[in-house]
C-alpha cells in the first residue's frame, strides 16, 4: 500500500475504523452526553457509581482523560499522517486503539471491583499508546516541530497517573496535582494547536470570500505568548494559590487575549465553523483571567466556576469546532456549518456560561447547574446524532 487512499480501500471492515477521527470523536460525543447525565444522576442521589473514585473525582476524570483523550487521539490520529507524510492507522489496530480507550471508561466506571494497579493500568495504556504512536512518527518522519506536541501528550500520561495514585491512596484527585497537570496540559496543547489552525482557517475563509483583511503570521509574540502560558501552567499547577501563579495567570491573558485580537476574529462572522474556533479560544484567556483573580481575590471570584471556564469553555468549545470542521472535511462536505451544527455550538456555550454564573448566583445554583447539565448534553448528544452519520458511514455516502 503507498497511499492513504489505497489503504482506506483495501479495508473490508466497519467505515468507523477507515480513519481515527472517525471512532474517536464518535466516542468523545457520545462520552462528553452520557458521563455528563450520568454526574447529574449522581449529584442529584438517583444513581450510585460502582468506582472507587468519588464522584467529582470520576466526573474530573472522564472530562480530562476519557472525553478530551479521545479528541486528542482522533486529532492526532488524522493529523499525524499529514505532518509527517506517512501512512494512517486504519482497520484493526486502529479499533485496538479505539478499544483500549474504551476498556479505560469501563475499568474506572467499575473501579470499586478492581485492583487500583489493574484500573491504572487499563485505563493508562490507551495514551500510552498513543504516545508511542506519536513518538513513532515523529521520529521517521523526522517531524522534530511537533515534539512539543508529545511532550503534552506525555504530560496527559503522566497526569493520569498522578491521578490514580492520588486517588488510591484516598485523597481528593479532583483537587490534586494530577488533574491541575492534565488541564495545563490540555490548555497548553490547545494553545499550540490552536496558534496553527486558527489563523490558516480564518486566512482560508477570508481569501475565499474575497476579504483583504489578513490574521498575523506566527512570529516572536506567538512564541513568547506561548512561553507566558506555559510558565503560569507550571506556577498553577504546583502552587495552585500563590500570588505568583495569580500574578502570572493575569499576565497570560493579557497576552492571549492580544494573540486572538490578531486573528482577524472581527471578520468571522458569516461563517459558525470559523467564528466559534475563535470564541473556543476566546476561553483560554478568559480562563486564565478569572483564575488569576480567584487566586488574588478568592472573596469576589468562585475558583470552581473560573476553571470550568478552561474545562467546559476552551476544552469543550475548541473541540467540538475541531470535531465538526474535521468531520465535514475529511468526509468530502462543505466547509460551512447547517442550522444543526450551529445548534450545537450554541448549547455547549450556553451550557459554560450557566456554570460559570452558577458560581456566584447560590440562590439559582442549583437551576443554573441543571441547564447547564441539559444544554451539554443536548450539544454532544446532536453531535452525535448529527454527524454520526458522516463518521459511521463511507466517506461516498452522504
Amino acid at each position: 500500500m503507498t497511499t492513504t487512499a489505497e489503504l482506506m480501500r483495501a479495508w473490508r471492515g466497519p467505515a468507523i475504523f477507515t480513519y481515527g477521527f472517525r471512532p474517536f470523536f464518535f466516542g468523545a460525543g457520545v462520552w462528553a452526553a452520557l458521563t455528563m447525565a450520568i454526574w447529574v444522576a449522581v449529584i442529584s442521589g438517583a444513581m450510585t457509581l460502582p468506582s472507587a473514585f468519588d464522584p467529582v473525582a470520576w466526573h474530573a476524570h472522564e472530562v480530562m482523560f476519557g472525553y478530551l483523550g479521545a479528541v486528542i487521539a482522533g486529532f492526532l490520529l488524522t493529523a499525524v499522517p499529514n505532518w509527517t507524510g506517512r501512512l494512517p492507522i486504519v482497520g484493526w489496530p486502529l479499533a485496538g486503539l479505539a478499544a483500549l480507550w474504551l476498556a479505560g471508561r469501563v475499568a474506572v466506571a467499575f473501579s470499586a471491583a478492581l485492583p487500583p494497579l489493574l484500573v491504572a493500568v487499563i485505563d493508562l495504556s490507551g495514551l500510552a499508546a498513543l504516545a508511542g504512536f506519536l513518538a513513532r512518527e515523529i521520529i521517521a518522519g523526522r517531524n522534530w516541530r511537533n515534539l512539543i506536541v508529545l511532550a503534552m501528550l506525555s504530560a496527559l500520561v503522566v497526569a493520569n497517573g498522578l491521578f490514580h495514585w492520588e486517588a488510591a491512596r484516598g485523597g481528593s484527585p479532583a483537587q490534586g496535582i494530577g488533574f491541575r497537570l492534565a488541564l495545563s496540559a490540555g490548555i497548553l496543547l490547545l494553545s499550540v494547536i490552536g496558534g496553527r489552525i486558527i489563523p490558516s482557517f480564518t486566512r482560508n475563509w477570508l481569501v475565499k470570500r474575497g476579504n483583504p483583511a489578513r490574521p498575523a503570521a506566527p512570529d516572536r509574540f506567538d512564541q513568547i505568548t506561548i512561553g507566558a502560558t506555559l510558565a503560569a501552567l507550571v506556577a498553577w499547577t504546583l502552587a495552585p494559590t500563590s500570588m505568583v501563579a495569580g500574578l502570572a495567570l493575569l499576565i497570560c491573558a493579557a497576552l492571549q487575549f492580544w494573540r486572538l485580537n490578531r486573528w482577524s476574529w472581527r471578520h468571522t462572522g458569516a461563517e459558525p465553523l470559523v467564528w466559534i474556533l475563535h470564541l473556543g479560544y476566546a476561553f483560554v484567556p478568559l480562563g486564565a483571567l478569572a483564575m488569576g483573580l480567584a487566586i488574588l481575590f478568592p472573596a469576589q471570584m468562585a475558583g470552581i466556576g473560573a476553571q470550568h471556564l478552561w474545562m467546559a469553555g476552551a476544552l469543550g468549545t475548541m473541540t467540538i469546532a475541531v470535531m465538526t470542521r474535521a468531520t465535514l472535511g475529511h468526509t468530502g462536505q462543505a466547509l460551512t456549518a447547517n442550522r444543526s451544527t450551529v445548534a450545537i455550538y450554541l448549547a455547549i456555550v450556553g451550557a459554560v456560561v450557566c456554570r460559570f454564573v452558577a458560581g456566584f448566583d447560590l440562590a439559582l445554583s442549583s437551576v443554573l447547574l441543571d441547564i447547564a447539565g441539559t444544554l451539554w448534553c443536548a450539544g454532544f448528544l446532536g453531535f452525535a446524532v448529527v454527524y454520526g452519520r458522516l463518521l459511521l458511514r463511507p466517506k461516498s455516502q452522504k
